[in-house]
């Protein structure tokens, strides 16, 4: 199985999740699905921070092809929320081209499933 490489130090910008994921204002069906399927919200976004973190090694990454910023990636994961349910967040992340370092691009909610390899 394939993972995400450097996931041990990957980068999850706050801001992915305070300003757009969890923000009811700017997306409220994302804010809403973290929230049901979880129990996400703006009060508690370093529990999903760390949630994300906890578990990117435990799932396989997909590679994306090059846009010309770095080297991206597709990882779904199952994670267990603060509500105690669990639910599908798709991730997406790039090595950036610039820094080496990578970084969360996009994370939501799905209803796709896993698929096994």
């Amino acid at each position: 199985m394939k993972l995400l490489p450097n996931a041990e130090n990957v980068v999850i910008p706050i801001e992915k999740f305070r300003d757009y994921a969890l923000n009811h204002e700017r997306k409220p069906d994302k804010a809403a699905a973290f929230m049901d399927a979880l129990g996400y919200d703006l009060s508690n976004v370093q529990a999903l921070i760390n949630n994300l973190r906890k578990n990117i090694k435990n799932f396989r990454a997909i590679e994306k092809p090059d846009n010309g910023y770095g080297i991206r990636y597709e990882v779904m994961m199952t994670l267990t929320g603060i509500n105690g349910k669990k639910a599908n967040v798709l991730t997406a992340w790039i090595i950036d081209r610039d820094t080496g370092k990578t970084r969360l691009i996009s994370a939501y909610v799905t209803k796709k499933r896993l698929r096994e390899v």
